[in-house]
């Protein structure tokens, strides 16, 4: 179906969520006329070292950077007459006086398969052992992630794990449920309901949740390491004492057994520590 060119509001708070909109958007001939995003960047929900969004912007972008959704941001967007609003990587609940305006609804991108996944970090469904990462793109709802789902899909973790290959994953199969489920929610689709029961919830990792405990095996380490640096080097390895921001963790090549958390070589970027079943290999940051 060909669809006339949409003009559309983006709700983001990160270069990665709005990178998404914006090429969707540019694939098509569709306009991007407001971008909407909080005046403090992104804090601890993503990578709280980014600085806000709006200094990394296109210079020609047009920016609303306010935290006053429903008085401030719901007038703005209601004077440009929106088609469609994205909301993509946006950590804060979008009040019904904005979700209305749009003439094709108000649409939530998030990178897991709903129902499960739902909350503020669904990289932590990896971090718990699943196998696979998912997507799905559905119409915004009164609650974080609960609306209807236009489309969804789901593929196996990537084989060479990593902070790094999880996310260009994650952001692939983010790209195919907006480009599905946009043109869904153009054409009048009103989605399918979630299943609640089937729902899981995602709070952010705690502090002692970023603690490698090298008791696991290597690679429940390995996809611990991912999952906690998907958005951000927030994965911490106590070695001597001391504890070390990890960048990376892979099995590593070694006849030496030692007790689990024993430092067996140092290298100029990093250690080989003995985990449960064998060394890995830590790079810091």
């Amino acid at each position: 179906m060909t669809v006339a060119p949409l003009r559309v509001v983006v709700f983001s708070a990160l270069m990665t969520g709005y990178q998404l909109v914006e090429e969707w958007a540019a694939r098509h001939g569709h306009e991007v006329v407001l971008v909407v995003t909080p005046p403090v960047g992104v804090g601890r929900r993503y990578d709280a070292r980014a600085q806000p969004l709006v200094l990394d912007l296109p210079k020609e972008s047009h920016v609303l950077v306010t935290g006053a959704l429903a008085g401030v941001a719901a007038p703005v967007i209601a004077a440009l007459t929106p088609d469609l609003m994205i909301s993509a990587a946006f950590p804060r609940r979008i009040p019904p006086e904005a979700l209305v305006l749009p003439r094709y609804g108000a649409l939530n991108l998030h990178p897991s398969a709903l129902p499960a996944g739902r909350g503020p970090n669904p990289f932590r469904l990896v971090y718990e052992g699943a196998s696979t990462i998912g997507a799905t793109l559905h119409r915004t709802a009164e609650d974080f992630d609960t609306g209807p789902v236009l489309s969804r899909r789901e593929a196996p973790l990537p084989p060479d794990l990593s902070a790094s290959t999880l996310l260009s994953a994650s952001v692939a199969l983010m790209a195919q449920v907006l480009e599905e489920g946009a043109a869904r929610a153009v054409a009048g689709e009103p989605g399918y309901t979630q299943d609640a029961e089937q729902a899981s919830h995602t709070p952010p990792f705690t502090e002692t949740e970023q603690l490698l405990d090298f008791t696991d095996p290597a690679p429940t380490l390995r996809r611990k390491v991912a999952a906690l640096n998907v958005l951000g080097p927030r994965a911490i390895a106590v070695l001597d004492g001391v504890p070390t921001r990890v960048g990376h963790l892979y099995e590593a090549e070694s006849g030496r057994h030692a007790a689990p958390g024993a430092v067996l070589a140092r290298h100029g970027d990093g250690w080989t520590v003995q985990a449960e079943d064998q060394a890995v290999r830590i790079l810091t940051m």
